[in-house]
């Protein structure tokens, strides 16, 4: 089809057509060159250019009769430098026809001095065909134009400058279910827990009066681990990072260090919040929106704290396959949180495994945004993972209460920041995966074999409580005000709390394995099917 596209372009009468190729592009040039030659009657001739200079000598018994110089137009990884078409000055042809791939179809192609205008001056007609170029399947990266963020308050309570959410908006669409009836279906098998959304939990007056109660005598010491774990990150990460916290637990965090950045080094950083599912990776699309604006090497992904470390493995892997598929590198995949009790990270605030009341609540804690959601029939190839903003919900929000009065706690925590992180940049702060160990322990000695079951540390306990179907609650025996909400919510939902000594964790959540196959309870007896 391009063969009969040139020969109607073709001067009328042409007689001596050359096809030029450019350097290794020579067999696609070599095709359309024979095909013109079968659609013209024209005497068509073939070569390419070469970046290799041969001596040209003007004798009938020579090879190279003629040389043509012109710079690289390639963009070439040894950088520009001179390059060469022989035997195409004073051979008479009535037209040429340059054949390039798009990747060499540059400004400098065209350019006065370029390729195109050294053939001008000895052909009447120049001709330019451009090829796709050709990118190997493996690392094949499709074009696709990714939407910008969404932003508060079109999605999201928080202010459009603290966060950019890289995901779609499924708000329209029905997505809650049971608890019991996810339960069963992520239990079974039958579905991936992130297809669907836990009715979000309305809390009672009660427990709303927990969460003002935690807030107030834990501000104090989040301020300290915020600021800690910033100064970590702008000390040994980048000095001026891209915060991409992951969705949603990690947002509220994300938006608490970009605010410490602000009050402590008067620094605007970027934040933006990301899809991560356990099982299915990271958000792709979004990663590549971030490679296209964003230095990879900057980016620095933010969760609020560590359980026994699954997300950071997770995040790893994904962050390998991005690559392997081709996609940017640069982007490290280790994760700064705020608290991480199992030691599974080098970049934290604290290891303590305590109470941050941002865990507390659902989405009426972080913007109105629910947890991510990742179903085939959504979520086409070229979309963001998808979430729903629960603007009804306004009423019970607090989530810019919580940042306001954490963030107003800053100026009293900052000498102490200042102690904090210096201990911890002299620190041996190597993960020990010593929380993922203490889980495989304790799923073998209660009869659960499932480590995906077991939910270590105040946060993932507090998830389990409002999320899926509890089972029981470990708790350190002694453990005091920190969980005086997973009192309540065990309460309300008839879940008991056994007291344990030595706990590795301030307290551990237990998923009731009723729907696993042949899953046995601690005296041996069998505890659903």
């Amino acid at each position: 089809a391009l063969a009969g596209r040139l020969a109607g372009a073709l001067p009328a009468g042409a007689r001596r057509v050359l096809v030029l190729g450019c350097e290794e592009l020579m067999y696609a040039p070599l095709r359309l060159a024979h095909a013109l030659e079968a659609a013209t009657d024209a005497e068509v001739r073939y070569s390419t250019t070469t970046r290799s200079p041969v001596l040209a000598v003007d004798d009938p018994g020579y090879a190279i009769r003629t040389r043509l110089v012109f710079p690289a137009h390639d963009d070439p990884a040894d950088g520009p430098g001179e390059r060469y078409a022989y035997n195409v000055a004073g051979a008479g042809f009535d037209a040429v026809v340059a054949v390039v791939d798009s990747a060499a179809d540059t400004p400098a192609l065209h350019a006065p001095e370029g390729l195109l205008a050294r053939l001008a001056a000895h052909s009447p007609h120049v001709l330019l065909a451009v090829v796709p170029s050709h990118v190997p399947a493996r690392t094949l990266e499709r074009p696709v134009m990714l939407p910008e963020p969404l932003r508060g308050p079109a999605f999201s309570s928080y202010a459009p400058e603290e966060v950019g959410w890289l995901l779609q908006d499924l708000s329209d669409v029905t997505l809650e279910a049971p608890t019991e009836e996810r339960e069963e279906a992520i239990q079974s098998g039958g579905a991936h827990y992130a297809e669907s959304l836990p009715v979000e939990y309305q809390p009672s007056a009660r427990y709303q009066e927990l969460f003002h109660a935690a807030l107030e005598t834990s501000a104090a010491r989040i301020a300290r681990a915020v600021g800690a774990v910033t100064e970590l990150v702008l000390a040994e990460r980048s000095p001026r990072p891209v915060l991409v916290s992951l969705a949603r637990a990690g947002t509220p965090v994300g938006v608490l260090m970009r605010r410490w950045a602000a009050f402590r080094h008067g620094l605007e950083l970027p934040h933006y919040a990301v899809s991560i599912v356990r099982g299915r990776g990271i958000d792709a699309n979004a990663l590549r929106w971030l490679a296209a604006h964003h230095d990879p090497a900057d980016v620095v992904f933010v969760d609020g704290w560590t359980g026994k470390g699954a997300i950071t493995r997770e995040l790893a892997e994904a962050i390998e396959e991005f690559e392997a598929k081709g996609g940017a590198r640069g982007f490290d995949a280790e994760i700064a949180v705020l608290a991480d009790p199992g030691a599974c990270v080098r970049t934290y605030g604290t290891r303590e495994d305590f109470l941050i009341p941002s865990a507390c609540l659902n989405s009426t804690v972080s913007g109105l945004v629910s947890r991510t959601v990742l179903r085939a029939d959504l979520v086409g190839p070229d979309d963001y993972h998808g979430a729903k903003f629960y603007r009804e919900l306004a009423g019970a929000d607090v989530s810019n209460a919580f940042l306001d009065a954490v963030a107003a706690r800053f100026p009293e925590v900052a000498d102490a920041v200042d102690t904090a992180a210096k201990d911890l940049l002299s620190a041996d702060r190597a993960p020990t995966w010593a929380g993922w160990a203490a889980v495989e322990r304790i799923s073998e000695e209660y009869g659960i074999h499932d480590v995906n079951l077991v939910k270590p540390g105040v946060g993932e306990t507090t998830r389990v409580l409002l999320r899926r179907v509890p089972w029981k609650i470990l708790a350190r025996t002694g453990a005091g005000a920190d969980l005086d909400h997973v009192r309540l919510l065990a309460e309300q939902r008839g879940v008991p709390v056994e007291e344990v000594d030595g706990l590795a964790y301030t307290c551990v959540g237990l998923i009731h394995p009723r729907y696993t196959r042949g899953a046995t309870g601690a005296d041996g007896r069998a505890v659903g099917a």
